[in-house]
């Protein structure tokens, strides 16, 4: 399947998008061609739109169906095991072609442990029909692990504090601001205290063009939604996370002239996000972004008096503000790395 779309005389190929929410404030066209869209990507999947940036977990006993990976239609990826100990209660929202829905079931193993939420009824069905595959495929798989139901993310069919792990990819990124706020606001309203938020969107440095983000079919496909990574950061720690962990980020999209309605070439990265729960330190919330302290000093250990202690030559990872908080002693026998963009837990902040 190739659907094109005609714009300002440019062809546009669907080659990212996953079942995404559709809400009342949008206009009656974008409404219409979302739907067309979603519906056509749940009847006829199409392995060429697969746009994930992330591999494919590989896990002992894991057969995903074919259908599934064709239907893959996120940016990166949601399912980390360390978020999934003591079989958590998981909330997916954009349930697409079932694939991530299932890697949760697989840590997960309970009766109604997964729940997920999709607006598209084709999608819906879709994603019930792959899980019975999965099922036939997969000794393991009970169909009854995953609950799926019809809602939106800004007003989730979901009871307050009861979820340990919720997801969205390639979703949220579709969403102006107010929409964006809300379906967040949904998510922290959802979650246990301390409960996890994971999220893969694109992210983008350079200024959209207003001709991009005004468009509804670009938003559709995941392109001119986009926002700088602080920004969208700052809107997952205002709603009140007071962690926030970058996982990844990795090369996403180009939008040039050729293609796009574009003066410059744009660069989209993708981004693995993770949200918690936990209260808001009175500085501010702690961000992960990769950054490690390392101090080489001749004392047995560094201590800043903050919680902080160093040992001589063992990296600990720390959140950015810790980072700037130790740059600014100016030790010359302190060292504070730049931003990895690929934090994977320890440290402290």
């Amino acid at each position: 399947m190739l659907i094109l779309y005609r714009f300002n005389d440019y062809n546009f190929q669907l080659d990212c998008f996953t079942s995404q929410q559709i809400f009342k404030s949008m206009t009656k066209s974008y409404l219409d061609t979302a739907a067309d869209v979603y519906k056509k990507a749940a009847e006829t999947p199409d392995v060429g739109l697969c746009c994930t940036t992330s591999p494919i977990w590989q896990l002992p006993g894991l057969d995903i169906p074919s259908i599934m990976l064709e239907m893959n239609y996120g940016c990166g990826t949601t399912i980390h095991p360390r978020d999934l100990v003591n079989n958590p209660n998981i909330l997916y929202v954009g349930v697409g072609g079932g694939m991530e829905v299932l890697q949760f079931a697989y840590f997960s193993r309970k009766k109604g442990a997964i729940t997920g939420i999709d607006l598209v009824d084709e999608m819906l069905q879709a994603c019930d029909d792959n899980l019975k595959i999965a099922e036939e495929k997969n000794d393991w798989f009970k169909r009854d692990f995953v609950d799926l139901k019809k809602g939106t993310a800004m007003d989730l069919p979901v009871e307050d504090e009861s979820i340990d792990v919720a997801a969205q990819n390639c979703l949220f990124n579709i969403f102006k601001e107010e929409e964006l706020n809300q379906a967040l606001k949904e998510m922290y309203r959802v979650l246990k205290p301390h409960g996890r938020l994971v999220l893969s969107d694109p992210v983008c440095e350079q200024a959209m063009p207003e001709n991009l983000k005004n468009d509804e079919t670009l938003r559709a496909l995941c392109l001119s939604g986009a926002l700088p990574l602080q920004e969208y950061i700052d809107r997952i720690t205002d709603i009140g996370f007071g962690t926030v962990e970058i996982r990844a980020k990795r090369p996403y999209r180009i939008l040039d002239a050729n293609n796009y309605p574009v003066d410059e070439r744009i660069y989209i990265e993708s981004v693995e996000v993770a949200a918690i729960k936990d209260p808001m330190p009175e500085d501010g919330p702690c961000v992960f972004t990769g950054k490690s302290a390392i101090y080489f000093g001749k004392d047995e250990y560094f201590d800043d008096g903050k919680g902080h202690i160093l040992i001589p030559n063992q990296p600990l990872a720390v959140c950015d503000k810790t980072a700037g908080a130790l740059a600014s002693l100016e030790r010359d026998d302190l060292f504070i790395s730049g931003s990895t963009w690929f934090y994977d837990g320890g440290g402290c902040c």
